[in-house]
């Protein structure tokens, strides 16, 4: 009788479990293909979009032109295409950024506080609600973005050019459209649908386009109804009574209410731009708001200072045609502050 066993097989090797931070970095990598992937086909639509824009826009430039004899290939225009095709890939840099402000901004919380009661609207009315509480958000932060320093060396960048047409509504640094992220992370936190308020703000900026269009209509009986070229022109304005008014990009209600609507009837924006070297190259405006920038801690401290200053300052509840504001000289709009 054989009293050896046979040799038992081999175990096989067992497999070491994946670890927690393996799933974390091809998770982060799978992110960042996502990202440039979606910002290569976002890019190959922006090259489809802004030819049809100009298709669309330029005729009526050239049929109703604000200021006649300028020309389509009129100085910087170059710049400002560039700005135009490259809007989704430093858009990447401002979601991003918009997202961390979003969220330091606190915009959640009044939007958590008021969730209940957006529940209780009937659902034809929330879209309509959703407008005017998007409006009244994107005018003060605007608003500050003119008012506070640290944030007007970004949003200078776009006031620095001198000839405004469809074109000069692209030029804008990445950093500045990241201002509207509080009002978006507001609704969203509200309880406001994401389609709402992603199409508010797709809406938002090609309005924008229309309202830095080279156009001469006035079309008077809808300026205190909604805003117009005119409008958004004196926003623009390099005349001193123009400055720091007409902030509202869709309603002009709110200026007309806090005070900065200014729609005079005897005369009409001639001169446009900043009183500010910004540059005039792509390179040298992306990098002007860091000329100079204080700590961190010292910046975000002088930016809620700011926006506690604009925000409780007095001000006149109509301004007469042609009279300077009384606080233009505290601000730094049009100013080399």
């Amino acid at each position: 009788m054989n009293t050896f066993a046979p040799p038992l097989p081999p175990e096989a090797p067992s497999r070491r479990p994946l670890r927690a931070w393996a799933v974390r970095a091809w998770a982060m990598r799978l992110g960042a293909l996502a990202v440039v992937a979606a910002a290569v086909a976002y890019d190959a639509g922006v090259l489809i979009i802004i030819p049809l824009l100009f298709v669309l826009i330029v005729p009526f430039e050239k049929m109703f032109p604000r200021h006649r004899g300028q020309r389509i290939r009129r100085p910087l225009a170059l710049l400002d295409i560039r700005y135009a095709l490259t809007t989704v890939a430093v858009g990447v840099v401002s979601v991003i950024v918009g997202a961390l402000i979003g969220i330091a901004s606190l915009a959640w919380v009044p939007g958590f506080a008021i969730r209940p009661l957006v529940g209780m609207l009937p659902a034809a009315v929330t879209p309509f609600v959703a407008v005017v509480l998007f409006d009244l958000a994107i005018y003060w932060a605007h608003r500050w973005s003119h008012e506070v320093p640290a944030l007007w060396k970004f949003h200078a960048i776009h006031h620095s050019t001198e000839q405004l047409d469809w074109i000069s509504g692209f030029r804008a640094h990445p950093l500045d459209g990241a201002i509207v992220a509080p009002p978006v992370v507001f609704l969203l936190a509200a309880g406001f649908d994401p389609t709402v308020t992603g199409a508010l703000a797709v809406v938002q900026f090609f309005t924008g386009l229309f309202l830095h269009a080279n156009v001469r209509w006035r079309l008077r009986p809808l300026h205190r109804l909604v805003i117009t070229p005119e409008f958004h022109h004196w926003h623009h304005s390099y005349e001193p009574e123009a400055h720091n008014s007409n902030y509202s990009v869709f309603l002009p209600l709110w200026d007309i209410l806090f005070g900065t609507y200014y729609m005079p009837r005897n005369k009409r924006p001639v001169r446009y731009g900043v009183a500010l070297d910004v540059g005039t190259t792509m390179r040298a405006q992306l990098a002007y708001p860091f000329r100079g920038m204080r700590p961190f801690r010292r910046t975000a401290r002088g930016i809620v200072t700011g926006v506690w200053r604009s925000t409780t300052r007095e001000r006149t509840r109509y301004a007469r045609p042609g009279e300077p504001y009384p606080w233009t000289t505290q601000c730094p709009s049009r100013t080399g502050v």
